[in-house]
């Protein structure tokens, strides 16, 4: 797998790129079925799969006539990447701010936090 190449992922190519790292490689007529009802048009998913190739991001092999598509970029290096653009536009770059509002929005409970530390602590020495 490679590093992403360019361009940010709209919401349509994000969700396809979740089955592609899950399901992948696999052909346009199983990413369909994929989808929740009412699903995309054929025509639909295909398009945002040639977007996302055009974007380096999704490559494919052709197989007894049939092209199966699969992400070109480790889910990993996507989430990474997607975390510190949600810090840096959402939080000033503060993880602390993060972490913050997570407490105040009662999304993170006082055991996970003695975990998180517990794993800062670690890290450290």
């Amino acid at each position: 797998m490679t590093k992403i190449t360019k361009g940010r992922l709209t919401p349509k190519e994000e969700e396809l790129m979740q089955f592609l790292w899950e399901y992948g490689p696999i052909s346009i007529s199983k990413l369909v079925e994929l989808y929740a009802e009412p699903r995309p048009h054929f025509n639909t998913v295909s398009t945002v799969v040639r977007r996302l190739e055009g974007k380096g991001y999704v490559s494919h092999n052709e197989t007894d006539g049939a092209f199966h598509y699969y992400a070109t970029v480790p889910k990993e290096n996507f989430r990474d990447r997607s975390f510190m653009n949600l810090i840096k536009n959402y939080f000033g770059g503060s993880y602390y701010g993060a972490v913050s509002a997570l407490v105040e929005d009662d999304k993170i409970t006082a055991d996970e936090l003695k975990e998180l530390l517990r794993l800062v602590e670690r890290k450290g020495k």
